[in-house]
C-alpha cells in the first residue's frame, strides 16, 4: 500500500529513468479526483489506445470522449518512446476489475484469472496508455516497448515495488485484450532486470 507520489516526483522519476517527457497543458491538476479518491496505489497498468497518430492519441487520452471523460491515463507512451503526461490523480483508465487480481498485485504473487469486475481500479493504479491500434498487426517499435518498461520501472522504483506490481489491462478486467501484441510476462522480465 502506498500514497501516490506527487506530480513533481512522478515526472522526476520518469526523467531519472532516462525517458523523454512531454508535459501536456495542466496535466498536474487534470484528474477525476472529484468523483472518488486516488490511492492507496498498488501498481501500474499498461494499455493500448486503439488510436493512430500521436497528436490524436494524446488529445483523446487527455480529453476523453462522450461517456468517458479524460484523463484516460497518466502518461501516453508514443511510438517514438516519448511519454506525454496528460493527467495526474484519479484517471479513467482501469475501470472495475477483479479483487483477487488486486490482492495478488499487492502481494506481488502470480495473477489469478480475472473473472469478475468488482473493484475500482482507477483508485489503485497508475496508468500508461500506449499508442497502438490493438489489432495484432500494428507494430510495437522497440523504442516504445523500452519506454513502457522504463516508465513502469520508474514508478516501481519510487514505491519500492517489484515487476509483479505491473499488469496489463487484460489481466485486470474480463474481456479486455490490451496491450495486444506485447507479452506482459516478457515486459515484467525486462522490468525485473532493469530494477535489479
Amino acid at each position: 500500500m502506498a500514497t501516490p507520489m506527487s506530480a513533481s516526483s512522478f515526472i522526476r522519476a520518469l526523467k531519472d529513468e532516462g525517458l523523454t517527457v512531454v508535459e501536456v497543458g495542466d496535466w498536474r491538476t487534470h484528474n477525476r479526483n472529484h468523483v472518488g479518491p486516488w490511492g492507496p496505489v498498488h501498481g501500474v497498468m499498461i494499455h493500448h489506445t486503439v488510436t493512430k497518430g500521436t497528436a490524436n492519441t494524446v488529445r483523446i487520452c487527455r480529453d476523453g470522449y462522450a461517456g468517458l471523460p479524460g484523463p484516460l491515463c497518466h502518461g501516453v507512451i508514443a511510438k517514438d518512446g516519448k511519454v506525454h503526461l496528460v493527467g495526474y490523480g484519479r484517471a479513467n483508465h482501469a475501470g472495475s476489475g477483479d479483487d483477487d487480481v488486486l490482492r495478488a498485485v499487492i502481494a506481488e504473487k502470480a495473477l489469478p484469472p480475472d473473472n469478475e469486475a468488482n473493484t475500482d481500479g482507477n483508485r489503485h493504479f497508475y496508468g500508461f496508455e500506449c499508442e497502438n491500434l490493438g489489432d495484432g498487426k500494428d507494430p510495437w517499435p522497440a523504442v516504445q516497448v523500452e519506454a513502457m518498461e522504463a516508465a513502469a520501472a520508474a514508478v516501481c522504483r519510487v514505491h519500492k515495488w517489484n515487476a509483479p506490481s505491473v499488469i496489463g489491462h487484460l489481466e485486470w478486467q474480463p474481456g479486455k485484450i490490451d496491450p495486444r501484441g506485447v507479452s506482459m510476462a516478457g515486459l515484467r522480465r525486462r522490468i525485473d532486470e532493469r530494477l535489479s
